[in-house]
């Protein structure tokens, strides 16, 4: 996780790219360039549908705050979960960039301690496993010591909230971006893997006598500077895939010979399919049948999350990215390619990518069906429904890496190598 500051991002934005290709050779690009383009096209829609939801959230916390109440809070929960769409999408722009990589971690690191933040049940036993930044409460403390040093948060500011993440070298110390703001919304999910998500009263925001939890004025103020640098974060990230810049990454990226375009295309699809998706974020958590590796664990939103990040790989693959507004967004593609070049592959992967939109539908239809099976239930020792339905998404995920791979292979990308995250398929 990055502690990157506003100030430093600003710097980053001006000075990103030393070799950069101007706009206008954009145009007369070879058929492998032209699929790049693509890619940062999709990835610069994204981004900037993360940056557009994540203003709508924004501009609710503002309204919430300035009169809590319980239809309020509930929309404002409704406004981070429209605004984690388009960013999981985005997310397989993370492996291969390491401009997306580097920044990542401050919106989207998990799991967290969330005793860092706000108060926890006295059931709560993340400080037990070692990390002393879990008893912190920064919402009750002005002022926060661990080792030797002495933090002040007198006032609650995006920068001070991005310089405490990965506090005394953990990182669970997770102060900022969608998790942090999750809890901040729905509180800690005691239900373990029991029926129910995160129940936190909209009182905890009231100012005056009406104040649940207590210190409800400093809760408001981080919840504010939480979302405020969420928002100037992602206007930074959508910035550097924006077209028509001399100097940002998309530049850089397009001044780079089109089969490192191609393999960064490839390795994100295939690592963000196996050793993020299968393996971190639903491996880990069923075999362990551990709600604290849950994705989405205060909002219990994880199926969507799961679905999204594997529509972020179809995305990519097929050159097409359909925006919140319902515009779409497509261009020449790697499927173009492929197709050319060996149409029984192409066919191959294009009908496992459907597949496993298929087989995530499954799981967002049972947390979301009569049945109302979150991934937290599904989880569960013994829930051999569950169980068989997480087990067939980890098979498709790993079938579809196989078919990136050969794609790769077929492009002349060799040794594409996708992250297990040291996960064994």
């Amino acid at each position: 996780m990055q502690k990157r500051t506003l100030a430093l991002a600003v710097a980053l934005a001006a000075g990103i790219s030393g070799c950069s290709l101007m706009p206008s050779a954009e145009n007369n690009l070879t058929q492998e360039q032209q699929v790049v383009k693509t890619y940062a096209d999709v990835a610069y829609a994204t981004f900037d549908d993360a940056y557009l939801t994540a203003v709508e959230l924004q501009k609710s916390v503002d309204m919430f705050l300035a009169a809590p109440s319980a239809t309020g809070l509930e929309e404002l929960k409704g406004k981070w979960k429209i605004a984690r769409e388009p960013y999981q999408q985005s997310e397989v722009f993370r492996f291969g960039n390491a401009i997306v990589d580097d920044w990542e971690g401050q919106l989207n690191a998990w799991p967290l301690d969330e005793g860092l933040i706000d108060y926890v049940d006295d059931s709560y036993y993340q400080h037990e496993l070692g990390n002393p930044g879990a008893e912190l409460n920064i919402i009750a403390n002005s002022q926060v010591q661990i080792g030797s040093d002495t933090i002040n948060f007198g006032d609650i500011t995006p920068d001070k909230l991005a310089n405490i993440n990965e506090l005394g070298g953990s990182e669970a110390n997770v102060a900022t971006g969608y998790h942090a703001i999750e809890f901040l919304l729905w509180g800690q999910d005691l239900n373990g893997t029991r029926s129910g998500a995160g129940e936190r009263p909209y009182t905890d925001y009231v100012q005056g006598a009406g104040c649940s939890g207590g210190h409800c004025d400093r809760r408001g103020a981080y919840l504010k500077a939480a979302v405020d640098l969420l928002v100037a974060d992602l206007d930074w990230m959508r910035k550097q895939w924006k077209t028509g810049e001399s100097d940002n990454y998309r530049a850089t990226l397009m001044a780079e010979p089109a089969d490192q375009g191609l393999r960064k295309m490839l390795y994100g699809m295939g690592s963000l399919s196996l050793g993020e998706l299968a393996g971190e974020r639903i491996k880990v958590a069923m075999e362990a049948n551990s709600t604290e590796d849950e994705h989405d664990c205060f909002s219990d939103n994880t199926h969507y999350s799961h679905f999204f990040n594997a529509k972020g790989v179809q995305n990519v693959y097929l050159g097409k990215y359909t925006r919140v507004d319902g515009s779409v967004v497509n261009g020449t593609s790697l499927s173009d390619l492929v197709q050319q070049q060996n149409h029984p592959l192409d066919t191959a992967l294009r009908q496992q990518l459907a597949q496993t939109q298929r087989t995530l539908q499954d799981v967002v239809d049972l947390a979301e069906g009569p049945q109302q099976i979150k991934f937290d239930m599904m989880i569960a020792p013994g829930n051999k429904q569950g169980e068989q339905l997480l087990t067939s998404t980890i098979n498709t995920l790993v079938q579809q890496t196989r078919y990136i791979e050969q794609v790769a292979g077929t492009l002349g990308v060799d040794a594409l190598n996708p992250d297990t995250a040291d996960h064994e398929f």
